[in-house]
């Protein structure tokens, strides 16, 4: 079963990437920094593999999607070089009128929260991409870290 979902997001990118200086504390101060993303678009569309590198910080990072056609969702596996050699839980949504709503419960700093990942602009030259927590079931959300891409 082919899917084209993440088609879109074949190739090479920059990106501002922007995070919130503390998450989850009330407080509304970021940071910028630039990165690269390089992602391939596997399995007929239902695999997409990404490396987002920002170097001058030290940061490197990975995300493995697999499409699901049974249940048709996505899964979402992100790790980096501070997961110590493991995968985050998946994220696991769908896209719908244009937008990406991807969600997992995990744990931040010892505290149990809801995880959400939001693609959005999908459909345009700079797409846009952003990770929510919410420390109460989804009831509020605390955007923690946005990324703005533009192709290569």
């Amino acid at each position: 079963m082919t899917n084209t979902d993440f088609d879109f997001l074949a190739g090479s990118w920059d990106s501002v990437q922007r995070r919130l200086v503390k998450v989850l504390a009330g407080q509304d101060e970021w940071y910028a920094f630039d990165a690269t993303l390089d992602c391939q678009v596997l399995f007929d569309g239902t695999g997409v593999l990404d490396v987002l590198r920002a170097p001058e910080r030290g940061y490197e990072g990975v995300a493995l999607r697999l499409f699901h056609p049974e249940e048709q969702t996505w899964r979402i596996w992100w790790a980096s070089k501070n997961t110590g050699g493991l995968l985050d839980n998946p994220v696991v949504g769908r896209f719908e009128d244009g937008i990406g709503t991807f969600e997992c419960d995990d744990t931040w700093e010892g505290t149990p929260i809801r995880v959400r990942y939001q693609w959005s602009r999908t459909d345009t030259d700079h797409p846009h991409w952003e990770q929510s927590f919410s420390p109460d079931s989804g009831v509020t959300w605390e955007v923690n870290w946005t990324a703005d891409f533009t192709r290569r």
